[in-house]
């Protein structure tokens, strides 16, 4: 969450009055995140964000917030989108696609307790299985493919290590996705940026998974690597935390269970999750875009994560 394209009170308060928030109060920016424009929407009748859409499409935009619709209808803790008077999700703004959405209660969890973790590999599974019916299909958008697209831009700004590191890692990934037990491994919706700093708490209890606009359809478990490589890890060396990741994963399997493939296949997901991170911080690090409020993240820390992921044995799935 970032700002790219400026919103001023002026701007936003004959814009809201198509939505039934009542009267505008106040706009705040948000600094954090990378992808689109963010801000604190307050009314008199409660706290909203209002997102601008600054890469993705009116066209593309349907899957991210009727998904949000969709869980949020099946008990699943995610913002809900606010419809105009018109009926619509998606509006244009400033000529771009926005939307408004409920303010999920609590705050984020910057050094969470095996409780938290608990927490979040709950509401995880739940979400897995009730996107399971969701109609709208869509492929993760920085999947394989991307990865594919992405390494020869970052190639040349590498060291020759990680140049190799790069080259291996994904030679290693592609022979993986086109084997028999990648293709057996249960898929779906999933959210695939389930970071600390989009799932908030009031305490120990969850309120809610927010920021879906990386979702789309791929493999469940890659969601729950990407999810324990940020949530169960010391953030300093990378390396995990056995009593948070047993916590995540015992806490998910207890609502869907995990099949034998993705017992098999958690130590090459769990690099997977690493290496798409890494690839998209390189991206956004030498390559960045004009922002209004913009911090890129460190590669560095990926790459360390990804390197942990390669030469040590990862915690068994439950």
């Amino acid at each position: 969450m970032a700002v790219f394209t400026p919103v001023s009170l002026e701007d936003i308060t004959p814009w809201a009055t198509q939505f039934p928030v009542g009267a505008v109060t106040s706009l705040k920016g948000i600094a954090s995140g990378i992808e689109n424009s963010n801000f604190f929407l307050s009314t008199e009748r409660g706290e909203f964000v209002l997102t601008i859409f600054e890469k993705l499409s009116f066209e593309q935009l349907p899957f991210y917030l009727h998904l949000m619709r969709h869980l949020a209808e099946r008990g699943v803790l995610v913002p809900a989108p606010i419809a105009s008077d018109r009926g619509e999700i998606i509006n244009s703004l400033q000529g771009k696609p926005a939307s408004i959405v409920t303010r999920l209660q609590g705050d984020w969890q910057p050094s969470p307790a095996p409780v938290h973790c608990r927490e979040v590999g709950h509401m995880l599974a739940k979400m897995h299985l009730a996107a399971q019916d969701y109609p709208l299909y869509q492929p993760n958008l920085r999947g394989l493919n991307w990865w594919r697209e992405t390494t020869p831009v970052v190639l040349p700004f590498l060291s020759e290590e990680n140049q190799h590191l790069l080259k291996t890692e994904m030679h290693f990934q592609d022979a993986y996705a086109s084997s028999a037990t990648y293709h057996a491994l249960p898929s779906g919706p999933v959210h695939a940026d389930l970071f600390r700093n989009n799932v908030m708490f009031d305490g120990e209890k969850l309120t809610g998974f927010f920021d879906f606009y990386f979702a789309g359809c791929d493999t469940w478990l890659f969601d729950v690597a990407v999810t324990v490589n940020d949530w169960c890890i010391d953030l300093d060396t990378g390396a995990t935390d056995p009593a948070r990741v047993r916590a995540l994963l015992d806490a998910y399997h207890a609502v869907r269970a995990f099949t034998p493939e993705e017992q098999l296949a958690w130590p090459a997901m769990m690099r997977a999750a690493a290496l798409r991170f890494w690839l998209s911080r390189l991206y956004d690090f030498y390559l960045p875009r004009a922002a209004e409020m913009l911090t890129p993240h460190d590669p560095a820390h990926f790459e360390r994560i990804l390197r942990h992921r390669i030469s040590h044995a990862v915690e068994a799935l439950g």
